[in-house]
C-alpha cells in the first residue's frame, strides 16, 4: 500500500511498515515538517497515497468525501505517545483490511476501526 505518513506518525511508524513491505513516504523524511495541511494533503493526493494521521483536520469527511481521494487513516488513541501510535499503526497493518482500504477514511481508535468506504453509484 502506497502510504504518506504526517508528522506526527512518520518517524514512530515508518521503518516498521516499509518492513512489512509497503511502499512508505513520510512528510518528516520529505522535509515537510511544519507545512500546512493542505501542502501535507496535495503531497500525498498527487503521490496517490494513503495519509495516516492524527490530525483532527482531515477528520470531516464532508470535506475529505471517502472516493474524492485516495485514502485517509485517523488515529484516535487515548495515549498518542510514540510506542501507542506505532503499536496501533503495526497491528492495524498486520491484520490484512488495509488493503481494502484505498479510497476510504478509516478511524482506529485503540480498539475498533470504522471505515467509511466511498458510496456506490
Amino acid at each position: 500500500m502506497k502510504l504518506k505518513l504526517d508528522e506526527n506518525v512518520s518517524s514512530y511508524a515508518a521503518a516498521p511498515l516499509r518492513a512489512l513491505g509497503h511502499d512508505v513516504d513520510s512528510v518528516v523524511e520529505e522535509r515537510l515538517s511544519g507545512a500546512d495541511d493542505a501542502t501535507v494533503w496535495a503531497a500525498a493526493q498527487r503521490e496517490q497515497r494513503t495519509l495516516v494521521t492524527l490530525d483532527l483536520d482531515f477528520s470531516d469527511v464532508r470535506k475529505f468525501t471517502p472516493g474524492a481521494h485516495f485514502g485517509i487513516i485517523l488515529l484516535r488513541l487515548r495515549d498518542p505517545s510514540r510506542r501507542a501510535v506505532e503499536e496501533r499503526v503495526l497491528a492495524l497493518f498486520r491484520s490484512g483490511e488495509p488493503a481494502s482500504w484505498h479510497g476510504c477514511f478509516v478511524v482506529a481508535t485503540d480498539h475498533r476501526v470504522r471505515v467509511i468506504r466511498p458510496r456506490s453509484s
